[in-house]
C-alpha cells in the first residue's frame, strides 16, 4: 500500500518521491548510492558496487588502461540504467585518486560525460576528506574535542584532522593524502 506522501494531486496518481544520487569513482570500485528525503535524513532506495580495478597498471604506467577504462564504462553504463529508471534531482559523480594520478585521466572522464551524460568530476584530496568527514558526521563522538578520521581507499589513504562541534557541525582543521 503506498504512503499518503506518495499520492500526488486529487487524481490520485502515484509517484515515487525524489531522490538523490552519488556516485563514487575510486581506484577499485565504482559505487552508485541513491536516497529519498525521508524524515530528517535519506532512504536508501537503490545502490550499486562493482570492482573495477581502475588504477590497474596505473603505478607503473602513469596511464590508465585500456582494459580498466573499458570495465569501469560498463559499471558507469549500469549505473546510468539504474538513475534512469527513477526521478533524480540531483546528481553528484565524483572521481578520486586513480583519476587525479594518471596522465589520461581528464581524458578519461571526458569519455564518461560523452558515453553516459553523468556529471562526473576529478575531486581534489581536500574534498575527498571533507566529503568523508560529512558522511562519518554522525559517527563521531561528540564527547571529544577532536577526531582523527581515515578514508581508506583503494589508490590513497586520506586523513582528516577534525574539531568537533555540537549538533554535527564539525570543522575540517587539516587533512593529508597518502
Amino acid at each position: 500500500m503506498a504512503d499518503s506522501a506518495a499520492l500526488a494531486g486529487t487524481a490520485g496518481i502515484l509517484r515515487r518521491p525524489e531522490a538523490y544520487a552519488a556516485l563514487d569513482l575510486g581506484t577499485n570500485n565504482c559505487r552508485l548510492l541513491v536516497g529519498a528525503p525521508a524524515g530528517p535524513g535519506f532512504r536508501v532506495v537503490d545502490s550499486f558496487s562493482r570492482i573495477v580495478r581502475l588504477g590497474e597498471g596505473l603505478a607503473a604506467t602513469g596511464q590508465l588502461s585500456a582494459a580498466a577504462m573499458d570495465r569501469t564504462l560498463e559499471a558507469l553504463q549500469a549505473c546510468r540504467a539504474r538513475l534512469a529508471r527513477r526521478p533524480v534531482r540531483r546528481v553528484r559523480a565524483v572521481a578520486t585518486e586513480a583519476c587525479r594520478r594518471a596522465a589520461n585521466g581528464a581524458d578519461f572522464i571526458t569519455r564518461i560525460r560523452n558515453a553516459t551524460g553523468l556529471p562526473f568530476e576529478i575531486i581534489a584530496p581536500r574534498e575527498e576528506a571533507e566529503l568523508a568527514m560529512e558522511s562519518c558526521a554522525p559517527l563521531l563522538d561528540i564527547a571529544g574535542r577532536r577526531a582523527l578520521l581515515f578514508d581508506i581507499g583503494g589508490g590513497s589513504t586520506e586523513l582528516a584532522w577534525i574539531r568537533l562541534g555540537p549538533g554535527g557541525a564539525h570543522d575540517l582543521i587539516g587533512c593529508d593524502s597518502l
